[in-house]
């Protein structure tokens, strides 16, 4: 069984914030829990645009707190974003999140992400193996 709190997470190598630090996200499973899943929050600053892509990964996201847009940048569609809002990213898709108030998600990444490395904007993750 595995019990953490997002309190614990912070200000370890288990949050991670871009270097524009438009958002943070605190890595609450990760790979090597070894669950087969991981498991984030995801925090957004609101009045900013930011361009994500999972070239490695599906995302299942749900929004639990603000208002926004989500735009997929390979189909030229936009989507509204509110509480209780969810989305999945099961193609790859290149998109961009506005977030028009702060963007509070939980997010859930198969295969897991392994440790705090942030994607690069080619939407690669490097992907390491996991230590027993």
């Amino acid at each position: 069984m595995i019990v953490r709190t997002t309190a614990e997470i912070s200000g370890t190598d288990r949050e991670v914030r871009p270097e524009n630090d438009n958002w943070v996200s605190k890595r609450i499973i990760l790979g090597g829990d070894k669950v087969g899943f991981s498991f984030h929050e995801t925090t957004i600053k609101a009045g900013t645009e930011n361009f994500f892509h999972y070239a490695n990964h599906v995302e299942a996201v749900w929004l639990v707190e603000g208002e926004g847009e989500l735009v997929d940048l390979d189909n030229d569609k936009t989507y509204p974003l509110a509480d209780g809002t969810m989305y999945l990213l099961n193609g790859h898709e290149r998109h961009k999140v506005i977030a028009r108030t702060q963007l509070r998600m939980l997010c859930v990444f198969n295969p897991p992400v392994v440790g705090t490395e942030v994607h690069d904007e080619n939407g690669v993750y490097p992907l390491v193996e996991v230590e027993d």
